[in-house]
């Protein structure tokens, strides 16, 4: 049995948190490279530039895999590459083609292999929530991040639900915008493209304001 904890020691320990400056910051606080996130939002709102987005910046605080399990290596990926500007990531970040489990698994037992791990999505990859759970228990320093479609406002399936109730942040996408829920403070939205959230939410477009 371990030793319990006085609040003295709780203070006192040490976490190494990644330093989120900007929108990132705002919008998630100061987050561990461990653990779980969650993307979810209805198609055609921005859900897959978003994750570009996310993966490039976190390319910035290590190695970035995102195993696009639905579309593949496909023109649809390579447009949301291209508008992510991931270029800029270099070797740092790369694309699995509708990789298994476990082909991802075999794939993250090797030396240096990516520390951020993207699924896209949930209900392509046919995730069972025990097997959700067994990634956080082999990859424990890893941290992954999951897309998963929707049923009305909330992630569909019981798996992609369930990880929702379990991660340490979460990415509720709608009309090009991004709402925050994280564990590590922030909670501002960000705005995926300026101009579908303008004319989604109804504010000013061309100076006009749309009702």
């Amino acid at each position: 049995m371990k030793k319990g904890l006085t609040a003295r020691n709780v203070l006192a320990t040490k976490f190494n948190t990644l330093g989120f400056d900007g929108v990132w910051r705002d919008a998630v606080g100061d987050p561990q490279l461990t653990g779980s996130w969650i993307i979810y939002g209805d198609t055609k709102n921005g859900k897959t530039t978003f994750a570009m987005m996310l993966s490039k910046y976190l390319s910035g605080f290590g190695r970035v895999a995102y195993n696009s399990v639905e579309e593949g290596n496909s023109r649809t990926i390579q447009m949301a590459v291209d508008r992510a500007g991931l270029l800029e990531a270099g070797a740092r970040w790369m694309l699995l083609d509708r990789e298994s489990k476990d082909e991802l698994c075999e794939r993250l037992r090797r030396q240096r292999s990516a520390d951020i791990v993207f699924i896209d999505s949930v209900q392509f990859m046919d995730l069972k929530f025990s097997e959700y759970k067994d990634l956080k228990r082999r990859f424990p320093t890893k941290l992954f991040v999951y897309i998963s479609h929707v049923d009305g406002r909330r992630p569909s399936t019981p798996t992609a639900l369930r990880i929702l109730r379990d991660a340490n942040v979460a990415f509720r996408i709608e009309g090009f915008k991004a709402f925050p829920t994280s564990r590590y403070g922030g909670g501002r939205p960000v705005v995926i493209w300026d101009k579908g959230a303008d004319e989604y939410w109804g504010r000013e477009v061309n100076g006009k304001t749309k009702s």
